[in-house]
């Protein structure tokens, strides 16, 4: 399996912070990017806007198309990647690493009653605010084997990139090394 890309899984439940964070160490790293929710297939949308949990049969493919994300950016010569996914399940997790690359996980977790505040403040978006019950019951921490930090993100996006850096920064990433922004 080649090493060369660092795929940065950010991951937790919907209206955790995500989006926001990938963003940010996307124009950081200045590298490509994949919403994890670009690649529901329409069935699985319609059914969460309907308030209707996934099941593990809806979201293996869904899964399988990030993984085969993660893989073709590895073959066309990545250094990093950044990935949304809810990954909610360790099962899925596994999903993920077996891009080829190195799979690592920033799962952010802010208490309950933020993530509920900003989920009611989306506008337009299919993931009600009623599906976090769902998603924290399905929710499984990360494991010691799992590469990854958690990350209770209450405070400002700033301050959440700002942690996560460092954590990259002291995992000393061989894929980074020769990152022009990893200063």
């Amino acid at each position: 399996m080649d090493q060369s890309t660092l795929h940065i899984v950010i991951m937790g439940v919907s209206g955790c912070g995500k989006t926001t964070l990938a963003i940010a160490l996307q124009q950081y790293f200045q590298c490509p990017y994949a919403e994890g929710d670009d690649f529901h297939p329409q069935a699985n949308r319609d059914k969460m806007g309907s308030g209707i949990p996934l099941t593990d049969k809806d979201r293996y493919p869904w899964l399988r198309s990030l993984r085969d994300w993660m893989t073709k950016q590895t073959k066309t010569g990545a250094v990093v990647d950044i990935i949304t996914c809810s990954a909610l399940k360790r099962q899925y997790r596994d999903i993920l690493r077996e891009a080829d690359g190195k799979v690592v996980f920033i799962h952010l977790d802010p208490p309950y009653e933020i993530n509920l505040e900003r989920m009611k403040a989306r506008k337009g978006h299919y993931m009600k605010a009623g599906m976090l019950a769902s998603q924290l019951e399905t929710l499984e921490a990360l494991q010691t084997d799992e590469e990854g930090i958690r990350i209770n993100n209450a405070s400002n996006p700033e301050s959440v990139q700002n942690e996560v850096l460092q954590w990259i920064n002291q995992q000393n990433f061989k894929a980074l090394t020769m990152h022009p922004n990893n200063s």
